[in-house]
């Protein structure tokens, strides 16, 4: 899986149109559960708004889940402008909700349009972002004399190292990006005559923050 970028908390930003507000709620969301969920505290937060409008993308790229409705909008006005903007953003799982409350004032459906699509661009300009990348969960033991070594073997192929466990012998559990992990077993084994041996125990994802 190529790492992509999905917000890194939570997020709100409001705009207001003539005399309408548009308020964009922006947060992570890694299911269609975790979306639907979202979806549904927005709008109890805000029971009394006129629409409350959502979108999310699941995954990212090839294997993402898209979904967006108009909530009552006129058709193709709110949730298909508001789902193009976070296509357009590079963000993955991720779902927001635009909550209006009607101004008095009838925008049209290209002044509904750019409203939606503003309200979705202004919170995603702004929301603080992590990367999620996949990764190797790897152990190693071996004696005290190869701790430097491996330090600095660990270094050259940016493994990240969770813990080192001093006992009998050290215990190094790390993570290794994917296409990194044979030529690290193998240099290990080089490094160590054959006597040390790197294995994999896990692989999943990992959120590395990009901006504040």
């Amino acid at each position: 899986m190529k790492p992509y970028e999905i917000p890194a908390e939570r997020i709100r930003v409001e705009t207001r149109v003539v005399n309408s507000r548009f308020i964009a709620t922006l947060a992570p969301a890694f299911s269609v559960e975790e979306a639907r969920n979202f979806i549904k505290e927005i709008q109890d937060e805000f029971k009394d708004a006129t629409h409350n409008v959502p979108a999310f993308i699941i995954g990212h790229g090839e294997s993402e889940t898209a979904h967006c409705t108009d909530a009552g909008e006129p058709s193709g006005t709110a949730g298909r402008p508001m789902l193009a903007v976070l296509q357009g953003s590079k963000l993955g799982d991720v779902c927001v909700v635009v909550t209006r409350y009607f101004g008095g004032t009838k925008l049209g459906t290209g002044g509904l349009v750019r409203a939606y699509s503003d309200a979705v661009r202004n919170v995603v300009e702004i929301v603080p972002r992590a990367q999620k990348i996949w990764m190797h969960t790897i152990i190693s033991v071996y004696p005290y004399p190869y701790i430097e070594r491996m330090r600095r073997l660990a270094d050259a192929f940016s493994v990240e190292i969770i813990e080192e466990t001093f006992e009998a012998d050290v215990t190094l559990t790390a993570r290794i990006l994917p296409e990194y992990l044979q030529q690290f077993q193998a240099q290990v084994l080089e490094m160590t005559n054959g006597s040390v041996h790197v294995e994999m125990i896990e692989s999943g994802s990992v959120l590395r923050r990009i901006s504040p």
